[in-house]
């Protein structure tokens, strides 16, 4: 899934959590991000053959984002970026934060921070398309786990960060499918009520 010109969204599902893994791909060069090493390394490294992997990505550092990560370092040699809130298997080579940029090819990927699900927790933004990892799903934020000031900081990312953006933007979440921004960006006053 791309949009003229843009970088390739390539998703595919892993693990019996229902992980979805990103390949990104610039169509210039072939130069990819692969983000989040969740589950079933090889067949991550089997949807990003065609492509040059030049990183991998972590939206955050829960479990189930991270069994893939050492075994597709090891196989790949790429640099592994992340935010240095959350911790992970294998040594983070490139720290990111709020604003940065990640290049693959003549693409790039603008890092959002978006604590609240976990203190690092990112967003990435790839010409329309957005990688929420798990602060934004269809139908609201990720879990908190009934932390209120957790839900009250993922509450602010969400508003501030993601509902900022154009309402076309592609929203391709950390598990299930995907939705816009427009589509969601309505809903934010019931899920504040509902609290969670």
């Amino acid at each position: 899934m791309s949009r003229p010109g843009g970088a390739r969204v390539h998703r595919v599902e892993v693990g019996d959590m229902g992980n979805n893994v990103y390949v990104l791909e610039c169509p210039v060069t072939g130069e990819s991000l692969i983000v989040d090493g969740c589950f079933e390394p090889e067949r991550i490294l089997e949807a990003a053959q065609g492509t040059r992997v030049v990183g991998i990505v972590q939206t955050h550092g829960h479990f189930d984002h991270v069994q893939a990560l050492p075994r597709l370092k090891e196989a790949l040699g790429v640099p592994v970026y992340a935010h240095p809130g959350d911790d992970y298997p294998v040594a983070v080579d490139r720290s990111v934060g709020d604003g940065d940029s990640i290049a693959f090819g003549s693409c790039a990927a603008r890092v959002l921070h978006t604590p609240g699900h976990t203190p690092g927790s990112i967003c990435l933004l790839v010409d329309g398309d957005l990688i929420s990892g798990d602060t934004l799903f269809p139908g609201g934020p990720g879990n908190t786990f009934g932390d209120r000031r957790a839900f009250e900081t993922i509450i602010a990312s969400v508003r501030d960060k993601l509902f900022t953006l154009p309402e076309d933007t592609r929203v391709h979440p950390g598990h299930g499918e995907p939705t816009t921004i427009g589509a969601e960006r309505p809903h934010l006053q019931e899920w504040i009520e509902r609290g969670w």
